[in-house]
């Protein structure tokens, strides 16, 4: 028995004396080497609102600008020449008494034919003038114009030739003419002949 506790004692102090030859500064196998966490990122700076950083006046919105009108067109441009409305019956009274049973183009050969008196500087001016003088048309009776039947059709077509002859948009089919007369009658006169439309022989 006593060699057992001497042998135990001898085992101490013979581990004692193994352990004083090591480094007595603790070991620090156990300790991991974890990542130092980042710092959080400071915060951006919040602007700060004053009185003195909005405008007193806000700009105000740019009115619409109001659409450039197209420049006027001149209405009478284009317009068809204002016909007088009394030498228009004239003209159409004639049309009318001489020629209504004529085919168009010989209704409107009479109407020019007035027409050009009044250019040719040898009789009157005017529409009227020319058929109301005197020995020219034998349905003027002391230079008074008969009233023609203003309601049947003969009527109206003679009023749309005088309009044509008048505004300048009809045929030039009695060229230059001043006289007409029906075919067997015997003018008295030595004249040029320039046309010979329906019953009708016009010259010049």
């Amino acid at each position: 028995m006593k060699f057992s506790n001497r042998a135990g004692g001898f085992a101490a102090a013979m581990l004692l004396l193994l352990l004083g030859t090591f480094n007595p500064t603790p070991s620090r196998a156990w300790a991991l080497d974890l990542p130092t966490a980042a710092a959080p990122a400071p915060a951006a700076p919040v602007e700060t609102i004053t009185p003195t950083s909005i405008p007193a006046v806000l700009p105000a919105p740019e009115a619409p600008q109001a659409p450039v009108a197209a420049p006027a067109e001149d209405e009478d441009a284009d317009a068809a020449p204002a016909i007088d409305t009394a030498e228009q019956n004239c003209l159409a009274t004639a049309v009318y008494f001489e020629a209504k049973g004529e085919p168009t183009r010989g209704q409107v050969a009479v109407a020019q034919v007035i027409m050009n008196r009044i250019r040719s500087g040898r009789f009157p001016t005017s529409v009227c003038g020319v058929v109301r003088q005197r020995g020219q048309f034998s349905f003027v009776r002391g230079g008074h114009i008969p009233a023609a039947p203003h309601g049947s059709a003969a009527w109206q077509k003679a009023m749309s030739i005088a309009r044509k002859v008048l505004d300048g948009s009809a045929e030039r089919v009695a060229h230059n003419a001043l006289f007409f007369h029906a075919r067997g009658v015997s003018a008295g006169w030595h004249a040029t002949q320039v046309a010979q439309i329906g019953n009708h022989l016009f010259y010049r």
